[in-house]
C-alpha cells in the first residue's frame, strides 16, 4: 500500500492505473478508522481493480464551536486497518495542500436539502463535505466513491451534487454497521465514557422500535417519531438535536411511510453528538 501527501502523487498513481485500464474506487475518509469504514474499504476491493482511501479531517465542514481540533486521529493505526482490508493507496494531505493560500471556492447545494435534519443546527457543515468530496472526486477521478449509510443525508446530498455537476462517478451506499449491543459505529464513540457509552443505546433502540412498528404496519410518521422520541427522552444524558421522518431523496418532511423514507436523528450523549437511521422502502 502507497501513501500519497501530494495531489501531484495520487495523479500519477491514478493516470498510470488507468492507462492499465482499471477500475478505481474512492473511499474518503477523515481517519480514525473503524469496521464501519472498513466495510466500505472491503466493497471498494469488490467492485473495483484498485482502491484510493483519503485521510483528512476537512476544516471546513466543521463550525467555529465543533470539535476539529478534538476529533481524534490516529494515522499509524488508520494504515494498518486500510492495508489490511485491501487498500491500494491512502492520501493523507496537509490542510494546505487541500485548500491553497486564498482559496474561495465552494461547492454548495441551494435547495432545502442542507438545511434540514444535521443541516438545521450546523449551517456550513454539507457546503464543506461538498466542496472537500468535490475536490476529492478532481484528484482521483474514481469510477465509483464508497459511503456509509449512517450518514444517509449527506449520502442523498452527494448523489444530487454528483447528478448536478455531471460527475460521471457511481455512489455506493453501504449498510450501517454497529457493535453487538446495536450501538452504530462511529470514530466519535471515543469520546464516550463508561456511562455515556450504555446510555447511547437509546439511539439503536429507538432505531429498532420505528422499524418495529414499521413492520407492523404503522405509517404515520408522527406516531413512530414520537415513540422513538419518548425512548430517548427518558435517558437522563440524551439531548435530542432532532427524531425526523423525511423523504429519502429530497430530505423534506414527509407525513407517511410512502415510498423511500429516512428516519433519522442526532442525539447528544453528554457532550458528543451521536447520529442514527433507517430507511424504509415501501413500494
Amino acid at each position: 500500500m502507497k501513501i500519497a501527501t501530494t495531489i501531484a502523487e495520487v495523479r500519477a498513481q491514478v493516470a498510470a492505473w488507468k492507462k492499465e485500464g482499471l477500475r478505481i474506487g474512492l473511499v474518503p475518509t477523515m481517519g480514525y478508522l473503524h469496521e464501519g469504514h472498513a466495510s466500505l474499504v472491503d466493497e471498494a476491493v469488490r467492485q473495483c481493480d484498485r482502491v484510493v482511501a483519503s485521510v483528512f479531517v476537512n476544516p471546513t465542514q466543521f463550525s467555529p464551536n465543533e470539535d476539529l481540533d478534538a476529533y481524534p486521529r490516529d494515522f499509524s493505526r488508520d494504515c494498518t486497518l486500510l492495508e489490511s482490508h485491501g487498500c491500494h493507496l491512502v492520501f493523507h494531505p496537509e490542510v494546505e495542500e487541500m485548500y491553497l493560500p486564498g482559496a474561495a471556492t465552494y461547492v454548495e447545494i441551494l435547495s432545502e436539502m442542507p438545511k434540514q435534519l444535521c443541516g438545521k443546527t450546523r449551517p456550513i457543515h454539507f457546503r464543506g463535505v461538498c466542496t472537500v468530496v468535490s475536490k476529492l472526486f478532481n484528484i482521483v477521478t474514481p469510477d465509483k466513491a464508497f459511503f456509509g449509510q449512517k450518514d444517509a443525508q449527506q449520502l442523498a446530498i452527494l448523489r444530487q451534487m454528483v447528478r448536478d455537476l455531471s460527475y460521471g462517478i457511481q455512489l455506493v451506499g453501504c449498510p450501517i454497521v454497529r457493535e453487538e449491543d446495536g450501538l452504530a459505529k462511529s470514530s466519535r464513540n471515543t469520546y464516550l465514557n463508561a456511562e455515556e457509552r450504555q446510555a447511547a443505546l437509546v439511539l439503536s433502540q429507538a432505531v429498532f422500535l420505528g422499524q418495529k412498528m414499521v413492520e407492523e404496519g404503522e405509517r404515520d410518521t408522527a406516531k413512530i417519531v414520537a415513540a422513538m422520541t419518548d425512548h430517548i427522552a427518558a435517558q437522563p444524558l440524551a439531548r435530542i438535536d432532532y427524531v425526523s421522518a423525511v423523504d429519502g431523496i429530497t430530505m423534506e418532511p414527509v407525513s407517511s411511510i410512502q415510498g423511500t423514507v429516512l428516519v433519522a436523528m442526532a442525539v447528544y450523549i453528554g457532550k458528543t453528538r451521536l447520529i442514527d437511521n433507517f430507511i424504509v422502502e415501501d413500494v
